[in-house]
């Protein structure tokens, strides 16, 4: 579950390393993000010389958060972290990275991030 100025790990190539969310993509004023859900980010912290800089506004899916989901088979699943990946534009579910590091959720995949998935080095 993610919230209005949440701080989350980027977890792509696109030199970017941490952003804060500031809404929801096509959701009007919900407050929570889930798994799986596009949100817009705004960079806070980028290597230099990177594909994104700081202070820009991008949409990002979630593929990790701290907060334990409860999935349909009555099993649970955590991370350690709150974690993101940028995506290429606003209609389009591809990121702009080429590498995604660390776990995701299966819900970025049942949520149409199949590329994202494909990416990844670890679905749980």
């Amino acid at each position: 579950m993610i919230q209005l100025r949440t701080v989350l790990t980027v977890a792509d190539n696109t030199g970017a390393k941490k952003a804060i969310m500031i809404g929801m993509a096509k959701k009007g004023n919900r407050r929570y993000a889930y798994l799986g859900e596009a949100i817009n980010i705004t960079v806070k912290e980028a290597i230099p010389y990177a594909q994104v800089k700081e202070g820009e506004v991008l949409q990002a899916v979630i593929v990790r958060t701290k907060k334990e989901k409860r999935r349909k088979d009555g099993s649970y699943i955590r991370f350690d972290d709150n974690a993101c990946v940028i995506l290429a534009s606003k209609d389009v579910k591809d990121p702009k990275g080429t590498r995604v590091f660390g776990p995701i959720a299966k819900e970025t995949k049942d949520a149409g991030y199949n590329k994202i998935a494909s990416l990844a080095e670890e679905i749980y």
